[in-house]
């Protein structure tokens, strides 16, 4: 039985920060928001549970750099823990590769030091951890065995199921050996041509389909399937990685939309490499390879075929041996929107021991489970709200659990149901938190992480009932926590809505600063804007919009339509219209705003970085003065240069709709932003590329419209993180000042 006390790393951080936690402050700075430890407490990343249950494991920073990570556990029997890898000891601080960093970079892990991912052997008996390019088998005992040490990075390692074998990337070519020490060998085909790529998920795999893995190893390890492909079709952007000291130039294969994408391949091997035959993926080689996954018993391998225009999704079931494919079932785009929609990926789904598979779907309107079984299916779950996530299934006593927004979209809970009879869903948390949840591989124990707007995250143990049986991190705010000394100062988020001119609820949150009678503040209007994200939420904001309203502004978000988590005719608005509906919405924020007797109507700022840079400046253009300043960050700002998968989406094709394109950039119409602009960009960016901020400040200059700009040497997408973000900040104020949109 696990304790039911705090979890000891909780005591362990508490003591580390007793000599450096910061005196009582009148205000809580820029410096501080960005300085170590993190004022949001301990951060846990990467949870699991080990394969037998014993041991829950997770990465934590460290106290006195909150960017590097370790690998620490918890035994369940002794409720001890303990650092199993200290990444400061093992490390050798060498640079990575271009491949490596740019993959971290696709996980928005690119600022992080340490460890960053790490596996479970199957038995649970050890653990495999990449660091700095080379790989660890850590052991429960204490000890670490290196097992490799070469100059070339291995990428995307994993341990067999059954822990019988070590297989990585390495120079574009799949790697298998025994675990016992003899070395892996190559065992994909040596290809000529250097655009051949084994092992690995393609750019747009990494980028837009939240799929990293490029192979896949059968349940009893006797089959592994093996993507490849070719980037010989895709265009080449020369990528300066323009850097503090000098320059390196990177030619990066980029499929922009309208251009072809790679030469994707799925193949099927014995784990020496013999028994090589391709999987039959139809005729049309212009797919996308979505998702792969192998049956329980490993006699089908299951593979998630997805069209160009990404409106529907096939479910082949593929012959491990042979390679031949069949179409289980076709998943189309919902048919509930006049502007047309598109099928979003998922990965909620699983296979089950009894030949059924439960399985995410728009298809009525909303994202809810379904049962596949026997050819047909049946729905779990319905109503106007989506589930989030199918966190376990235990198949034993027949329940699913999942994340929804049944109760509130802005605090999604856990939930029960039972798959045979499914009624109304069980809601196991709090609702007076936000919730995301981790499940055993059995689905009998969960680890729970919460947040509220005056609560940090919060992780603990639960059972499949949902009682708390043991903190993990309880970071309650007191004491020696790092925020306990700005916590009096702490404001509250307060929530609302507005309408759309559809009539739809937009969802906004607001954080004011310790108003005086008869006194009007500037505004800090934060948006995003895109489609697939949300960002008005019930959960913990951290530090930095405290530190805005410290500063003496009103802090201000909203929801637009195409946001997600709203059902399908809410997102899809956005469909062959971006820069419209977006900023209409938007543009009824800043009017609402204006109404608001504590708000100096003169002075609202808006913000946004990447899609959010595209919307400050698609806000500027459309209405001029409606706001006193924008910052736009790392903005696209010719969709004709971004890349296929997320453009098309979204957008169509540029070759056949050509109009939707110039309707949505951004360049065209630059020359009518009279407003006060700051222009931010990473100057490595392999996301949104360097080259549309350059297109933006050409077609400005050109017409003498004027603007300020802030470039950073040597920083990528992620330029407003990591070892940058307090200049960001800064810059970002200080511009704010010098056109005058600060407190009286």
């Amino acid at each position: 039985m696990l304790a039911t006390t705090a979890f000891a790393p909780c005591a362990v951080y508490a003591a580390e920060n007793q000599k450096s936690a910061p005196a009582m402050q009148n205000s809580l700075t820029f410096e501080r928001v960005f300085a170590s430890p993190s004022l949001d407490g301990p951060a846990p990343r990467e949870v699991k549970i080990s394969p037998d249950g014993r041991w829950l494991t997770l990465l934590r920073n460290r106290s006195d750099d909150r960017e590097r990570y370790d690998l620490w556990g918890y035994e369940r029997a002794t409720g001890e823990w303990r650092m199993l890898v200290d990444s400061l000891k093992l490390g050798s601080g060498r640079e990575l590769s271009e491949a490596e960093k740019m993959q971290r970079e696709r996980k928005r892990v690119g600022s992080l030091k340490g460890i960053v991912s790490y596996g479970w052997s199957k038995d649970g008996k050890a653990i495999l951890v990449p660091l700095d390019g080379d790989l660890w088998l850590a052991t429960l005992d204490g000890s670490v065995r290196r097992l490799t040490d070469s100059p070339e990075d291995e990428l995307n390692a994993a341990l067999s199921p059954k822990g019988r074998y070590l297989s990585f990337v390495r120079d574009q070519r799949l790697y298998v050996g025994p675990l016992s020490g003899v070395a892996p060998k190559a065992v994909t085909p040596e290809e000529p041509a250097r655009t051949v790529h084994w092992g690995e998920a393609e750019f747009v795999a990494q980028e837009e389909m939240d799929r990293f893995a490029g192979y896949w190893w059968s349940p009893e390890e006797s089959r592994i399937a093996v993507e490849r492909f070719d980037e010989a079709p895709v265009g080449v952007v020369t990528r300066a990685a323009i850097g503090a000291e000098g320059t390196k130039v990177f030619e990066q294969r980029y499929p922009a939309a309208g251009t072809p994408n790679a030469l994707v391949s799925l193949h099927l091997m014995n784990p020496d490499g013999s028994g090589l035959v391709k999987v039959d993926l139809g005729s049309d080689p212009d797919i996308y390879l979505a998702r792969v996954d192998w049956a329980p018993d490993g006699r089908t391998l299951f593979v998630q075929r997805e069209d160009r225009a990404q409106s529907k999704i096939d479910m082949l079931a593929v012959d491990p041996a042979t390679g031949r494919s069949r179409v289980l079932f076709t998943e189309h785009a919902p048919r509930v929107s006049p502007n047309g929609t598109w099928v979003n990926l998922s990965s909620n789904y699983r296979f089950l021991k009894d030949g059924s598979l439960v399985w995410w779907s728009e298809r009525d309107g909303f994202g809810h489970l379904y049962r596949f079984k026997d050819g047909t299916f049946s729905q779990l779950t319905s109503g106007r709200w989506v589930v989030t996530g199918l966190v376990g299934v235990d198949e034993a006593k027949g329940r699913i659990y999942f994340t929804g927004t049944k109760d509130s979209v802005l605090a999604p809970q856990l939930y029960a149901l039972d798959l045979a009879r499914p009624a109304a869903p069980e809601r196991l948390t709090d609702p007076g938190f936000a919730n995301a949840a981790v499940a055993s591989a059995d689905a009998t124990t969960f680890y729970v992480t919460r947040s509220s707007s005056t609560q940090p995250a919060q992780s603990y143990v639960a059972d499949a009932t949902g009682k708390r049986l043991a903190w993990v991190e309880e970071n309650r705010v007191e004491g020696t926590h790092p925020y306990a000394p700005y916590l009096a100062a702490h404001r509250e988020t307060t929530f609302g809505t507005i309408k759309a001119d559809d009539g739809s609820d937009l969802h906004w949150l607001m954080i004011t600063p310790k108003m005086e009678p008869g006194k009007h503040y500037p505004v800090f209007f934060e948006h995003y804007g895109g489609p697939h994200a949300q960002t008005v939420s019930k959960g913990w904001l951290g530090a930095l919009p405290q530190a805005i309203v410290a500063k003496g502004y009103i802090y201000f978000r909203l929801d637009n339509r195409g946001s997600a988590n709203r059902g399908v005719a809410f997102e899809s608005q956005i469909r062959n219209a971006m820069g419209t509906v977006e900023v209409a919405d938007q543009r009824a924020g800043a009017k609402y705003l204006k109404t608001l007797p504590f708000v100096d109507p003169a002075k609202i700022a808006t913000y946004g970085w990447s899609y959010g840079g595209y919307m400050t400046l698609k806000m500027l253009e459309s209405d001029p003065g409606l706001y006193a300043a924008g910052i736009s960050g790392a903005p696209v700002t010719k969709w004709e240069l971004y890349d296929t998968s997320y453009t098309e989406r979204y957008l169509g094709d540029p070759r056949k709709q050509p109009e939707v394109y110039r309707a949505a950039d951004a360049i065209e119409n630059a020359p009518k932003i009279a407003d006060p602009l700051l222009l931010m960009h990473g100057m490595a960016d392999d996301n949104v590329v360097f080259e549309n901020s350059t297109a933006l400040i050409a077609k400005m200059q050109a017409s003498s419209t004027q603007f300020e700009m802030m470039l950073y040497p040597g920083q990528t997408h992620s330029a407003v993180r990591g070892s940058t973000a307090r200049h960001v900040w800064e810059t970002i104020f200080a511009f704010l000042g010098r056109h005058g949109v600060k407190p009286e």
